[in-house]
């Protein structure tokens, strides 16, 4: 397994380094200090398992950033990881096409749980965001979804794009979205990320 590590503290480096260890032992680690090494880096290896990339680095700026990194490597499953635990960052981050919000206050084993659901091709997003969402369970138990909503809905929280979605289901584009545009209205959310969290509260993501 190849995985791009990109912080520019040293110490968080090191400090990371077991965990992802534990994802491979023979794990090959290619590392970055900043954004332009980042994607220098990821230009020479061209492909990596899973990207993990501080929001503040020196380069460029938070969602730029990573905005930039989705555009030139769209393939690749990305982290962020960051200080910041504000609602604003994570939402926008996902919304940008990050599969995780990683914390940097989180324990190991947190990171590595994070970190094996987007491998698994779930998407991570921190506690802290979900409870923000109030929804109450009776209300996500009945939810008037149909199967093939639940089906879109599964390869929502997996970070597919509605191409891939409509491959995977075999339907066309245009179905798809018919599909989410249900979707959003029934679970009364505006976006892609607000219907991903309602997933996650639902389980979605651990029958994916």
């Amino acid at each position: 397994m190849k995985v791009l590590l990109a912080d520019d503290h040293p110490l968080f480096r090191e400090g990371v380094k077991p965990v992802l260890h534990k994802l491979d032992p023979d794990l090959e680690l290619i590392e970055a200090i900043d954004y332009p090494s980042a994607f220098a880096a990821m230009r020479q290896v061209g492909e990596v398992d899973l990207a993990l990339i501080d929001l503040y680095m020196p380069g460029m700026s938070g969602v730029d950033g990573v905005i930039g990194f989705r555009s030139g490597f769209p393939g690749t499953p990305l982290v962020v990881l960051s200080a910041s635990e504000q609602a604003e960052d994570i939402q926008r981050l996902l919304a940008a096409g990050a599969l995780g919000y990683v914390t940097k206050s989180s324990p190991s084993e947190v990171i590595l749980g994070a970190l094996r659901l987007v491998l698994a091709g779930g998407v991570y997003v921190p506690p802290s965001l979900l409870e923000r969402h109030h929804i109450d369970h009776d209300t996500l138990r009945t939810t008037p979804l149909t199967s093939r909503q639940l089906e879109v809905l599964r390869e929502l929280v997996k970070g597919q794009s509605n191409k891939q979605i409509a491959n995977e289901l075999e339907v066309t584009e245009g179905t798809v979205k018919i599909h989410l545009a249900a979707i959003f209205r029934i679970l009364k959310v505006n976006n892609r990320t607000e219907a991903v969290l309602i997933a996650q509260k639902m389980g979605l993501n651990e029958t994916a």
